[in-house]
């Protein structure tokens, strides 16, 4: 469900993304409200949480909600910080101790949003985590290679809604383990007057960043992905553009091992003539993501799918572009993680000289920076790897079946 009045920015990487989101809580008035998996003050990180703090000092309302595995805890320092300027903040689903063996823990806040004032959002796959800074790794050579968008038009609406119900949630489950009932049902009914769902009132009139945008009539969409209502709403917005696909299909995932639906998709899309490209992780960085994925190589290939790696940094992208007009960028990786578990957002816009700006960059990524994996190298690599790949998969699977999802 397209609603046209947009104004669609694209930010690559932190280096463009941070500048412009610490531009818009500088000269937010009355509220800024940001969700994220990792909030890391190392480097430019630093310059986000400075503007939170700035804002709230003013007398801005801020809710900041972070995820308990992407950021175990808050430094004392930023703890005194936040609390001292008037910051709300919350941790979702902290771990403790031996807590990500439990299948409920894997659910995950994994959506990156911020909406500043009602009026402008920012949604992608960016983390506040600096561009050359690595938990795992330490210090890059070269950046991270993410995306996020800022929007400002009528999706902003239902952005802010999703904002407002998560933290109305989170309140109420803290106030019913505190053990009060009657505040924690009246939390939830707060939490239930937020629907993102709601039918957006498409306000034209510019807002803050919005100058073009009645000139400009963009059409987008925010898709959400949680574990109540919008179970499959980024699968199925992928599956439809893919089957109504005509020449081209480039996505750039870092996490890519799509259930049966999605890879039937784009084999069948490559069987039709549609040029299918996959720009995927090429550096290790978990042996889950490395081995699994490769799994799915095989078929892919037979097909015709083109499947080029990024080797030179990391790459940690939700994007894809269809027929050089659909694009869609977001959170949610294609693999069971994010299409089973976690909560996700993604925009999906259909506008020709958006998915143009973004399919340039990933044209360039695949051509200069990208190694293109030839089936034949992929049919004789050794045995040793062939090995952990099929392990890594089968570890995988039985993690689902676990927790009762079948893949």
């Amino acid at each position: 469900m397209f609603t046209p009045g947009h104004q669609v920015d694209l930010l690559q990487g932190s280096q463009e993304f941070f500048p412009s989101l610490v531009q818009a809580i500088d000269g937010s008035a009355h509220e800024v409200r940001l969700e994220t998996y990792i909030f890391s003050v190392e480097a430019s990180g630093l310059e986000v949480a400075r503007a939170l703090e700035r804002a709230a000092q003013r007398g801005v309302k801020v809710y900041l909600v972070v995820d308990g595995a992407g950021t175990a805890s808050l430094s004392r320092e930023w703890i005194d910080r936040f609390l001292a300027a008037g910051v709300a903040w919350r941790i979702f689903s902290p771990l403790g101790g031996v807590g990500i063996l439990f299948p409920k823990r894997w659910r995950r806040l994994h959506r990156k949003l911020c909406v500043v004032d009602g009026r402008v959002a920012f949604c992608g796959g960016i983390n506040v985590l600096d561009d050359f800074f690595d938990p795992n790794y330490g210090r890059l050579d070269l950046p991270r290679f993410d995306f996020a968008v800022r929007v400002s038009g009528p999706l902003v609406e239902s952005a802010h809604a999703a904002l407002v119900q998560f933290w109305w949630r989170l309140q109420a489950t803290r106030i019913v383990r505190q053990g009060d009932l009657a505040a924690g049902w009246q939390a939830l009914q707060e939490a239930n007057k937020s629907d993102p769902d709601a039918p957006i009132k498409a306000d034209l009139s510019p807002g803050v960043g919005n100058k073009a945008s009645i000139a400009a009539m963009t059409k987008a969409d925010l898709v959400l992905r949680d574990n109540l209502r919008h179970r499959t709403r980024i699968e199925r917005a992928y599956r439809q553009a893919i089957g109504e696909a005509k020449q081209d299909i480039i996505i750039a995932n870092a996490y890519f091992l799509p259930g049966r639906k999605i890879r039937q998709g784009l084999i069948h899309a490559a069987q039709r003539g549609v040029r299918v490209r996959l720009l995927l992780q090429g550096r290790y960085e978990y042996f889950m993501q490395y081995h699994a994925a490769r799994v799915v190589y095989g078929k892919l290939l037979a097909a015709g799918v083109e499947i080029i790696e990024y080797r030179v940094s990391f790459l940690h992208a939700k994007v894809a572009v269809i027929d050089g007009h659909w694009a869609t960028v977001g959170s949610s990786n294609l693999d069971p993680l994010s299409l089973l578990l976690a909560r996700e957002a993604n925009v999906v816009i259909d506008d020709a000289a958006f998915a143009q700006r973004l399919q340039a960059r990933l044209e360039h990524a695949m051509q200069v920076e990208g190694t293109r994996v030839a089936p034949e190298d992929y049919a004789n690599r050794p045995l040793v790897q062939r090995l952990l790949d099929q392990v890594a998969y089968a570890i995988m699977r039985t993690l689902l079946f676990i927790h009762g999802k079948r893949y």
